[in-house]
């Protein structure tokens, strides 16, 4: 028991101090109770096979994948219409919303789903993420409060009550409770996070990037200034044509920026785009999209002689996307053997699968000639390509400099044509969870719509979708959860609920009232919240009979204090979510979460007895 209670002791203030990563904390921990044999290594992996922890990694490709197709940004611009851009009402709205929902969803789900609206949210604002994510996740908590099913431990309240014979709690018996929750959870966490959270990580913000982005490069360039789409029919000449035999640059002036084939365009819900390079053996094909750069009049007498079709689609679209294909610039090295050589020498085609559609010279912009044109030192190229073959040419650093992160740029593309099917999959996945009828567990549902979201190509590729997971929280977890499983099995849990119970009940009810929810509190550190409410329950209904006073505000601090642990970020999985996207460290909960618990505390103890007369 000591030795749990010691081991439990130095994690918390290492977790504290911060100078060694939570999750490698948590494993150490776990590989001390192995080796002292308090647990065995199925009880010590357990937690690597809990539904929560599975579900976590589910929830980080699904919410993922929201963000990747752009719906956070749709939805998180929904919200900003309604709220502004002022830092009160977008702070309230998170709260209020993230509550309702996480009223009839898990508060893990609750979180997962909005986690990445709550990120673009504030990132359209400019305003700092850890100011809204740390009371997301709060929030999540504070409205299961409001339903019976909200979360596990009201339901185990429930189902003690009913074996010890009281009347069986009704569905919106929390909601009175739930709503003093949401009300002091609001009052005392704005003027927490501005205070505490505000500057947190700032210098991260303000990272200068030598790169520019995709748009900054689009319009430095001019590329959409005479930009001109254009659909091959069938009766197109164009139709089976290679570009190369068409000879569009030398008869034209024209550049062939991309060439687009769409899947699916008349089920929007399945649409799928294809983009490809064009080069000199690109065959064109029936209904693809040429996009094409240069003279307006050329691309009209192209299109004329070729009968390509345009309709106001095409014609309304003045932007070019970057699905697949990406746009990035080199600088020339004074060394590199491509100096005073012609482009067309360069090999970025045969190598590279790289086209080079402008050179920016001493300030000047060249697009013209571009194949004869002698490269010098200092030049700049516009690279084009897909985004596998632009981050290969970062091997060359002898020849040239890429400017920028590519890569990161890459990441920040989003796959918007497949939002709505994006869309259609969390929905269904939430109401699985939401409806008792639909005869799917929770853990089942997530990671069914995790894999559909790799399948229906809302990712770019597999790894894309594997980078979306936060490794260190899903390790944290895991690697904790077995420590309730030690605190059990030595009888510390037990002790320690017994010990502060009996002192305190001897004082009176509501000292007992008070120990019964401060001690739930602590455990709950330590403990998930569902094995501390199993825990403390049946002690709390025993020590409220033998008072003789009503068992209903006793079980109800059981799971307010429960629930409502906030204090550390491994007590409850929402806690652990938002950990890596707001940047936390271990003493950031402590110094939010922590006051915001005792004073929920000390407000419940005063007013659960209003609400549940100790009387019976």
């Amino acid at each position: 028991m000591f030795i749990t209670l010691a081991i439990l002791a130095v994690s918390a203030v290492f977790f504290a101090l911060g100078r060694i990563r939570s999750d490698i904390v948590a494993l150490c921990a776990l590989l001390l109770l192995l080796f002292c044999g308090i647990l065995t290594p199925e009880e010590a992996l357990s937690g690597f096979s809990n539904p929560v922890v599975v579900m976590m990694v589910g929830l980080f490709v699904v919410g993922g994948a929201i963000f990747q197709t752009g719906l956070a940004k749709m939805v998180s611009g929904r919200i900003m219409k309604l709220a502004g851009t002022h830092e009160l009402t977008l702070f309230l709205l998170v709260v209020l919303v993230t509550a309702v929902i996480g009223a009839f969803v898990s508060n893990t789900g609750t979180v997962a789903l909005m986690l990445p609206i709550v990120v673009s949210l504030a990132s359209a604002t400019k305003m700092n993420a850890s100011q809204l994510l740390m009371p997301l996740a709060f929030a999540s908590s504070m409205g299961g409060m409001l339903t019976l099913i909200g979360t596990p431990p009201n339901l185990v309240i429930n189902e003690v009550l009913v074996e010890a014979g009281y009347p069986l709690l009704s569905f919106f018996s929390f909601s009175p409770v739930g709503m003093i929750c949401i009300a002091v959870g609001i009052v005392v966490m704005y003027p927490l996070c501005r205070w505490l959270l505000s500057g947190q990580r700032e210098k991260d913000r303000h990272k200068t990037n030598k790169g520019k982005s995709l748009r900054q490069l689009v319009d430095e360039y001019r590329l959409t200034d005479d930009l001109a789409r254009y659909r091959v029919p069938a009766s197109s000449p164009l139709k089976g044509m290679t570009i190369g035999k068409a000879d569009i640059h030398n008869r034209y002036g024209l550049t062939v920026l991309e060439l687009r084939r769409e899947g699916g365009r008349q089920h929007h819900l399945l649409k799928n785009v294809a983009q490809q390079l064009v080069g000199p053996g690109t065959v064109v094909e029936e209904g693809d999209i040429l996009y094409l750069s240069g003279d307006g009049e050329q691309a009209q007498r192209f299109a004329a002689d070729y009968g390509l079709q345009t309709d106001e689609n095409l014609s309304t679209q003045t932007t070019l996307d970057f699905y697949h294909i990406g746009m990035a610039e080199l600088v020339l090295l004074p060394t590199s053997r491509l100096v005073n050589r012609q482009l067309k020498e360069g090999g970025f085609r045969g190598t590279y699968s790289i086209n080079v559609i402008a050179i920016r010279r001493k300030g000047e912009y060249i697009m013209e000639s571009l194949p004869d044109m002698r490269l010098q030192a200092g030049d700049v190229l516009l690279v084009q390509g897909t985004w596998d073959n632009i981050a290969r040419l970062g091997n060359d650093e002898d020849r040239w400099v890429v400017l920028g992160q590519p890569l990161d740029e890459a990441a920040k593309v989003t796959l918007d044509y497949k939002a709505p099917l994006a869309a259609c999959i969390m929905c269904l996945m939430v109401a699985s969870m939401v409806f008792d009828f639909i005869p799917i567990a929770p853990v089942t549902a997530v990671i069914t719509a995790a894999v559909l979201m790799v399948l229906t190509g809302c990712f770019k590729n597999v790894e894309a979708a594997y980078k979306t997971i936060n490794w260190e929280s899903v390790v944290l977890i895991a690697a904790m959860l077995p420590m309730s499983v030690a605190l059990e099995k030595t009888g510390a849990s037990a002790m320690l609920s017994h010990m502060l119970v009996a002192s305190l009940g001897n004082i009176g009810p509501l000292s007992l009232l008070a120990g019964v929810y401060f001690t739930t509190s602590l455990l709950t550190l330590f403990i998930s919240n569902t094995a501390t409410a199993v825990l403390m329950a049946p002690i709390a209904l025993s020590s409220a009979v033998e008072l003789g006073v009503s068992p209903y505000p006793y079980l109800f601090a059981v799971t307010v204090a429960a629930s409502m642990c906030f204090a550390s970020p491994f007590s409850t999985p929402p806690n652990a979510l938002v950990m890596q996207a707001g940047q936390y460290r271990f003493i950031d909960y402590i110094r939010v979460g922590l006051p915001l618990q005792v004073i929920m505390g000390l407000v419940m103890i005063g007013v659960l007895p209003l609400l549940f007369p100790l009387t019976q």
